[in-house]
């Protein structure tokens, strides 16, 4: 098979990946009003129903991106298509609130083996030269999922049910497995022989959902005792890693790699403030609007388009040009656009909202592939699944602070509650806060994003 041929499957495998892995967490968010009326769960409960999936998924990212280092990228992914489709499948057949969310943590360590190898596997197989160009329709994979998931999601949740969502996601998963079985025959293992510290990555892992977790429950006291405690962990953990031959995460990436560290904080930065937008708007059409899921769908489907059109466009131009200064662009829209959206209230426009999507997904398709392509050129071929757990724990990380950010606004502003119409200024109340806090962040951005330096080319 020669390298053209290897290369095409590659994409296609993680296209599909890609494609399925978005489309399960955009429907999701659709059908949550759904789940919580059959499940009885009231506001805060539903944003644990994406947060213990992005917690998960968070949290098991380095080790698996080391994993893969050592003992294969193809294997590890392979892993990672068997848990995610089986776990689906589990989604699917919950018949408790609490079912639910353990299958979504099983769902998330899937999550994690694919996201730890999947751009890792498209940089060991594409050059400099071709890799934006493949990182950008991997990105735009993504992207349509984001947009089917809306759409497709609404009318499965209306036809058939919320739990028909998880179920075409099973069929996608057998897909993706089959592919890789029957096509894919080469493996990548750049760090053979070195060797995998189990108890740095428990202790890795146990600070880093220490931070996480309570960062969700704050404003307690319990929430502040398990940041401090997480973050207490996590640098004994640096410090720990700054003495190992083999470390899990070599520091070195970040204290001497200019364009690596702040490429990664933009990342952060950039999810932080942008992943629960659709899940805002989610609640914002249902409940203020009134409008079913599948208008719902229809309505969000904007933004991850826009993504789609523009992220291919952006990864080619990351390969011509330098890729800090097309991602800084897509972050100053990215600001705009939440900027904007701070002025919503109850007799805000359909087309306002529609607006403020489509500067957002120009905005973050011109940022995402260049970003992402400055992190994987910035890097030996030893660490390719390192910084691709890295690429992916930004996005996973800022997913889960972004969800985070809502759960406190709405225990602080809302409480624990069911959405009745008496709450409804306050749903409104919480949501120009919360853009407000992520316009402020994505500004911030864009001066790390300049920051990063000039990304030298092999």
């Amino acid at each position: 098979m020669g390298r053209g041929d290897i290369r095409n499957i590659v994409l296609v495998i993680s296209i599909t990946g890609s494609f399925l892995t978005a489309f399960l967490g955009s429907s999701v968010n659709v059908a949550l009003p759904l789940i919580g009326k059959d499940l009885s769960a009231d506001t805060v409960m539903l944003t644990w129903i994406n947060t213990s999936y992005l917690l998960a998924t968070t949290i098991f990212l380095i080790p698996f991106g080391r994993l893969s280092d050592i003992y294969g990228r193809k294997k590890i992914y392979l892993y990672g298509i068997l848990v995610f489709t089986i776990s689906s499948l589990l989604c699917g057949l919950s018949n408790s609130y609490i079912f639910l969310i353990l299958t979504r943590v099983l769902q998330g360590i899937g999550a994690g083996m694919l996201f730890a190898t999947s751009t890792a596997i498209l940089t060991s197989v594409f050059p400099v030269g071709e890799r934006g160009k493949a990182l950008g329709l991997s990105v735009t994979a993504v992207y349509i999922g984001l947009s089917a998931g809306p759409f497709l999601g609404g009318i499965l949740t209306r036809c058939l049910g919320w739990r028909s969502i998880f179920f075409f996601s099973v069929s996608i998963g057998v897909i993706t497995l089959l592919l890789i079985l029957l096509r894919l025959k080469e493996e990548w293992i750049e760090a053979k022989g070195e060797k995998f510290n189990l108890p740095e990555s428990i202790l890795y892992s146990a600070t880093l959902a220490g931070v996480i977790y309570g960062f969700t429950r704050l404003p307690s006291i319990t929430g502040l005792f398990l940041i401090l405690l997480g973050i207490i962990g996590f640098l004994i953990f640096l410090v720990v890693e700054s003495r190992r031959e083999d470390p899990i995460l070599d520091i070195k990436l970040f204290t001497n790699n200019r364009v690596f560290t702040l490429s990664n904080f933009s990342a952060l930065i950039s999810y932080s403030a942008t992943s629960a937008i659709a899940y805002l708007l989610s609640l914002y059409l249902q409940y203020i609007k009134g409008l079913d899921p599948q208008n719902t769908g229809i309505i969000l489907v904007f933004q991850p388009v826009m993504q789609a059109i523009f992220s291919p466009i952006a990864g080619r131009l990351s390969d011509k040009f330098q890729p800090g200064l097309v991602a800084s662009l897509g972050m100053f829209f990215t600001t705009l656009g939440l900027f904007l959206l701070r002025f919503i209230d109850a007799n805000t426009s359909i087309l306002f909202i529609i607006i403020c999507s489509v500067i957002l997904g120009f905005g973050f398709g011109l940022f995402s592939s260049p970003n992402t392509n400055a992190i994987m050129s910035s890097v030996d071929k030893k660490f390719y699944g390192i910084a691709s757990a890295m690429v992916s724990t930004m996005r996973m990380f800022g997913q889960t602070l972004s969800m985070g950010v809502v759960t406190i606004v709405f225990t602080v502003v809302i409480g624990n509650v069911h959405f009745q119409p008496g709450y409804y200024p306050l749903l409104i109340r919480s949501m120009k806060l919360i853009f407000t806090i992520f316009s402020i962040l994505c500004f911030i951005g864009i001066f790390t994003s300049l920051g990063r330096g000039r990304l030298e080319r092999d």
